[in-house]
């Protein structure tokens, strides 16, 4: 069976857009083919479910970068031992939830006050639409962005070596820190590579081996580029491509973004079928 975990914003989403478009066939086919697209990124499981929607995919999806692993129920013959029931999903959580890492923010961030914003603090202080302005998100997506559960999303406006002390001053009181494309993600010691692997090891349980891809175009997707049996980095017009360790059953892609994205997959399954 062949399993693809794919991030979102800016590999198969647009980086500036949030579209999808160039691979919107190309989806509908590996759905035929039975080969799941299983989102694995830094947003909430609302704004899952609804690009879930958008997509008609109703296969597993992991949030807020590994924090929680979300499968809809009766998707395995077995539901998971660790996991609760929530509405239509058995729910994997890996880490406490969201309240606690902003109390941790508030208390050790106080020195750094004026030099960053977070999602609540926006939110907070102008309203859905700031978060909106701020994102480019339309009002709706701002909405289902601002429901973290197990993490708090980070912007920060001061300078790299304040950053760098940031950072270390939040780790220190038992914080993990991810930057992502644009946002600092603040939560629990998850990563998308050990909640990959974790989602994988079902499949295996049900359906024997799998063969496995990763995409992705940012450092906080590292862990998972690494985990997988392949990995398609993604092009990005504003920052680097993220360095591996590995060489073997790697592919970059030449295009950015969603057209990047199909690029990879068509050049992975030609050599994996």
């Amino acid at each position: 069976m062949k399993l693809i975990f794919t991030d979102l914003d800016g590999s198969l989403l647009d980086h500036h857009t949030y579209s999808f478009a160039p691979a919107a066939n190309y989806l509908d086919r590996l759905e035929t083919q039975g080969i799941p697209v299983i989102p694995i990124t830094s947003k909430t499981r609302a704004e899952v479910l609804a690009f879930r929607e958008i997509i008609n995919n109703q296969h597993p999806f992991i949030i807020e970068n590994g924090a929680a692993i979300c499968i809809p129920k009766d998707y395995f013959t077995q539901c998971p031992e660790p996991a609760t029931e929530l509405e239509d999903y058995w729910i994997i959580s890996n880490t406490e939830s969201r309240s606690q890492w902003i109390g941790i923010l508030n208390q050790i961030g106080k020195p750094f006050a004026d030099e960053y914003q977070t999602f609540s603090s926006i939110c907070a202080d102008q309203g859905v639409e700031g978060l909106a302005l701020l994102t480019g998100l339309t009002l709706e997506q701002a909405s289902l962005a601002q429901q973290r559960e197990y993490s708090e999303s980070i912007n920060w406006l001061g300078s790299d070596s304040r950053k760098a002390d940031f950072i270390q001053q939040l780790t220190d009181a038992g914080a993990h820190l991810l930057q992502g494309g644009r946002f600092l993600s603040m939560g629990g010691n998850t990563d998308k590579g050990r909640a990959l692997l974790q989602l994988q090891a079902l499949y295996q349980a049900q359906y024997g081996h799998c063969q496995s891809i990763a995409i992705g175009d940012s450092y906080n997707d590292i862990s998972m580029l690494e985990a997988a049996d392949s990995a398609l980095v993604i092009r990005s017009s504003n920052h680097d491509m993220p360095q591996l360790k590995r060489t073997k059953n790697l592919y970059q892609s030449t295009a950015t973004g969603p057209n990047g994205w199909v690029e990879g997959i068509l050049a992975w399954l030609k050599n994996h079928f």
